[in-house]
């Protein structure tokens, strides 16, 4: 029932390090998930921190969850937001948005911890250029349950009857799993595609051995049985495909010539900065585009 293993690439960017699992060269998308990074988990030293600059997107949403740290986002819609673990910020780029993701100087000053997850989910073709939205949920919005020495948490979509509070595009489930060793768990029903990412631990599926860091793509339509080998956090996606998607550094379209006109946009500077972040923003990169900054 496995389609395909994913590896996480993995990359250290001055002491912080973040894994790629999507795109893969074999699987560019799994339902619309377009991009999922690992991003650490890593311990800052006083003084350091995330640094993203100001940059655009267009034709997708954003989904950032964390596990520890905290991250605030600010745009050129005029939202400024801080996220914290069990939290959900979910940007709508759409016809585009320009933002930055910082760390709070206040928090900076003392160094700490961050890990957590950025997804990119490709919006469907009628939607890729509705207007640009951002918004935060709180930990109230993401429905929980728990059994047999399994937690949960649904992080946006739906699943097993719970609907997440996160307003989707297109059909798609994303769930937090803490896993006790021996604790067994299927992907929801209802969904053509579906993977699973090992974030730590080692789980077994469909008699095959994962580690922290891989992803298991499973066959259409599949609901294998992820079995804990040790305690394990897992996170589990999917959904309906949404078609076939050009990504070309942070822009996502169905359409390259869309593309192209959103790096002639950002070139010419037709896309505003984001207000309280607007004295720096990170250039339009060669072609092809290197790897998006994470960290200063």
């Amino acid at each position: 029932m496995i389609a395909l293993v994913i590896d996480a690439q993995k990359k250290d960017l001055g002491g912080f390090e973040v894994g790629r699992i999507l795109p893969f060269h074999a699987r560019r998308m799994v339902g619309p998930f377009t991009f999922l990074d690992h991003m650490g988990p890593a311990a800052f030293d006083p003084g350091m921190g995330i640094d993203v600059r100001p940059h655009p997107h267009i034709g997708l949403s954003t989904l950032t969850y964390l596990f520890e740290g905290e991250i605030v986002h600010r745009d050129n819609l005029g939202f400024t937001q801080a996220i914290r673990p069990a939290e959900v910020n979910w940007m709508t780029a759409g016809s585009g948005i320009v933002h930055s993701e910082r760390t709070d100087p206040t928090i900076r000053i003392h160094g700490g911890p961050m890990h957590g997850l950025q997804a990119w989910v490709a919006l469907p073709v009628e939607a890729e250029e509705i207007d640009p939205s951002f918004h935060h949920h709180p930990e109230a919005d993401l429905p929980t349950y728990q059994q047999d020495g399994l937690w949960g948490r649904l992080i946006a979509g739906e699943a097993y009857g719970a609907k997440a509070g996160v307003q989707i595009h297109s059909p798609l489930f994303y769930l937090h799993w803490i896993m006790q060793p021996g604790a067994k768990a299927a992907p929801p029903p209802g969904y053509t595609e579906s993977a699973a990412y090992v974030v730590s631990g080692s789980v077994e599926i469909d008699g095959r051995a994962l580690h922290a860091g891989q992803m298991a793509v499973f066959e259409d339509g599949a609901r294998p049985t992820v079995v804990a080998k040790t305690e394990a956090v897992v996170m589990v996606l999917g959904g309906e495909p949404v078609g076939p998607r050009h990504i070309w550094w942070n822009l996502v379209s169905s359409s390259k010539e869309r593309i192209e006109q959103a790096k002639a946009d950002w070139k010419a500077g037709r896309m505003s900065l984001p207000p309280g972040d607007d004295a720096e923003f990170i250039p339009l990169p060669e072609d092809p585009p290197k790897p998006a900054e994470r960290m200063s």
